[in-house]
């Protein structure tokens, strides 16, 4: 009998996606829903897939006051929300509820250390664990019960094998990995003239980056040992600001996650509300679809 299978959404990573993808979308009125359908459609799709037994929605509550003290301009980068995003977050939490899907948003932590946390604490009592997000920050989660998919190709696993034949490391080596290569998505830089394949070259040599490091006169080629060198407070910096938490508890119990019916004369109510006529026709004649 195969174990149970919690399925972990990474909230702002879908809908930000959907948002774009989707253009156009709006009540009558102008209310815009893109982000919403497509995030409904995406959770929709991979519950038919993955028939998960168990189901937690995690939206990012903020930076940690402890990784902008690491790096000032941790995230500086990104733009702010768009307003019309903003506006169906609320939206897509009454669509959870009417689910029944559980939902947390944790002021001042970050979607990805939550959900790092809960993956954690569900392999240890024996749960499958799928988590849906497309940031490469979570691959070092993998392991052979915890698995990523990614929202354009929910069909497909990433397991660790899958991790190793795409970026070269092992999934344990994730966090050296992008300690030397940067993380531009979250305004990380990395150490200056290692990119991808020679940070992977140097991890398949020596397993770890402490262990490269610990032999830093037998690195070759002389250029990298240099580099390596010089920049060792940056890459102790980075391995602080990439290794996510595994220790928060979010506040909602296995218990509290476990796949329930939705409320469907609510959530028809949702779909005739948000003119989503498709859905709504799929809830009252689901044999059709």
């Amino acid at each position: 009998m195969a174990p149970p299978r919690l399925l972990i959404v990474d909230a702002l990573g879908i809908a930000y996606r959907a948002y774009y993808a989707i253009i156009g979308l709006a009540t009558a009125d102008g209310r815009p829903t893109n982000a919403v359908y497509g995030f409904i459609k995406t959770l929709i799709q991979i519950e038919r897939i993955w028939s998960p037994s168990h189901k937690l929605v995690v939206f990012d509550g903020g930076t940690p006051a402890g990784r902008l003290e690491l790096l000032a301009t941790y995230k500086a980068q990104r733009p702010a929300m768009p307003p019309a995003l903003r506006a169906q977050l609320p939206v897509i939490d009454a669509w959870l509820d009417a689910s029944a899907i559980a939902h947390v948003r944790m002021d001042g932590r970050e979607a990805d250390d939550v959900v790092a946390s809960v993956a954690a604490r569900a392999e240890a009592a024996g749960l499958d664990v799928l988590v849906a997000s497309s940031d490469k920050d979570l691959l070092q989660m993998v392991t052979p019960s915890i698995a990523v998919v990614t929202p354009g190709k929910v069909a497909e696993k990433i397991g660790p094998a899958e991790v190793l034949a795409k970026i070269g490391v092992r999934p344990d080596q994730v966090v050296d990995w992008l300690a030397m290569t940067g993380d531009s998505s979250d305004n990380i830089p990395g150490v200056p003239g290692i990119g991808a394949k020679t940070a992977a070259k140097l991890l398949q040599q020596w397993q770890s980056l402490a262990n490269a490091l610990d032999h830093m006169e037998d690195i070759e080629p002389e250029k990298v040992r240099g580099t390596l060198r010089e920049h060792r407070e940056l890459i102790a910096r980075n391995l602080l600001l990439l290794r996510l938490q595994t220790d928060i508890n979010c506040g909602a119990s296995l218990a509290d996650m476990q796949s329930r019916p939705p409320d469907v004369g609510r959530l028809l109510a949702f779909y005739e509300k948000m003119e989503f006529h498709t859905l709504a026709k799929a809830l009252r004649e689901p044999t059709l679809f």
